[in-house]
């Protein structure tokens, strides 16, 4: 409700409030990874078993031999093919695409009830 001022009575000014802020919101720390199983306080040497640890990076067990040499010709060949492939079916789609649209406008124009809507071209006389 307003008074005779323009004042509202009954209703409680709105007090605007600022975020408190604190040096300890500002702070970076620093990332550091794990290396070792103990907590970051503790700095020891680690205890070294009798038998060493495998090697994670070792993966020639998974080798298998060859009869043949890989042949680089042929795959060089399949991933041009593959390439080509790709485009040509990419500029089917945008043909494809644009051919679509252009029918849904003749089609929009028809139902309109237009007679002018198929496009004719006239080559200029000479």
């Amino acid at each position: 409700m307003l008074d005779k001022c323009g004042d509202a009575t009954g209703l409680t000014a709105v007090k605007t409030q600022r975020p408190i802020t604190s040096d300890s919101e500002h702070v970076v720390l620093k990332f550091r990874p794990r290396t070792s199983a103990q907590p970051p306080g503790k700095r020891e040497e680690p205890i070294r078993s009798a038998r060493p640890a495998p090697v994670a990076n070792d993966l020639s067990r998974y080798d298998k031999p060859r009869d043949e040499p890989d042949d680089f010709r042929q795959r060089m060949l399949a991933n041009i093919a593959a390439f080509a492939f790709t485009v040509a079916l990419t500029a089917i789609g945008i043909w494809l695409a644009m051919s679509i649209a252009d029918l849904r406008k003749t089609q929009d124009c028809l139902q309109m009830g237009r007679r002018d809507c198929a496009k004719i071209s006239v080559a200029p006389r000479s």
